[in-house]
């Protein structure tokens, strides 16, 4: 096989790899949960190429990301539930369908997307995803019964807890301002300083859960993307660790043989400079 800019032929591919006897042996034991990982994993990776400003790794990421969603239609085609066209089809619906400011009749089009516009579209939609699965036998609670419970369980924690609270918002359920919320990250302070002293650590880790969500909270009021400001501390932290790292070896030391106040000594001087 050659390479090809028709997706069909990446379908082929992967059809070809999970073929028995001929295909690939590691693709061929592989299942819908063992490649899950995989796929968080190139999600993350063409999220790093983007804030990393480089082009060429988004391109190839973004491929990457393809192969996965390739790769789990090509298992559900195996299982007989559907094929990788009929992904293609229900995206492609759900775009029309929440656009009809834009594929709409001339009235919708001119009167523009009306307020909620999205929100109904997306609550009629998930009153057919139950109705489907009511149909199919399954059962449809944590499935849009409650008004949260559209929110994704497989988001981190951390853009699950802004999801929530943006929706949460908007039913008015929020604070107005990004002072109210700093006074609820010190009440959530000083209970996890309470819960620490007691040595219960079911309770500091409950407490702790609550902090990490008032975070999330100020984050969201401050239009900071929580993920975005964690991934970038990480990288400080990495690029400073590495000075320190480096800074020992020129001084003929090593992290193992270094104390902890010439790894400091070295550290501050690495967040001097960036």
């Amino acid at each position: 096989m050659k390479p090809t800019r028709d997706i069909s032929r990446l379908v082929e591919i992967m059809a070809a790899l999970r073929t028995p006897v001929s295909g690939c042996p590691w693709d061929l034991e592989q299942n819908f949960g063992t490649i899950a990982p995989y796929t968080l994993e190139e999600a993350y990776e063409v999220v790093d190429a983007i804030e990393r400003g480089d082009l060429d790794d988004l391109r190839e990421e973004l491929g990457d990301l393809l192969l996965q969603v390739v790769y789990h239609a090509q298992m559900a085609t195996e299982e007989g539930a559907f094929e990788f066209g009929d992904v293609v089809e229900t995206v492609t619906k759900k775009m029309i369908r929440r656009h009809p400011h834009v594929f709409g009749d001339e009235a919708a089009r001119s009167a523009g997307m009306a307020k909620g516009m999205w929100e109904k579209i997306k609550a009629e939609e998930k009153a057919e995803k139950r109705a489907r699965r009511t149909a199919r036998g399954q059962t449809p609670e944590d499935h849009g019964k409650g008004y949260l419970d559209g929110v994704p369980v497989a988001h981190t924690a951390l853009t699950r807890a802004l999801k929530l609270q943006e929706k949460a918002a908007r039913a008015g359920f929020d604070w107005g301002a990004a002072g109210p919320v700093l006074d609820k990250i010190e009440e959530e302070i000083g209970e996890l300083r309470a819960a620490i002293l007691s040595g219960d650590r079911d309770d500091a880790a409950d407490e702790l859960g609550d902090l990490f969500f008032a975070l999330v909270n100020l984050a969201r009021h401050l239009k900071v993307d929580p993920e975005s400001a964690l991934r970038g501390t990480n990288e400080k932290f990495r690029f400073r660790f590495h000075a320190v790292e480096q800074g020992l070896l020129e001084r003929g030391s090593s992290l193992e043989a270094a104390s902890l106040d010439e790894m400091e000594e070295l550290w501050q001087a690495a967040k001097a400079k960036a």
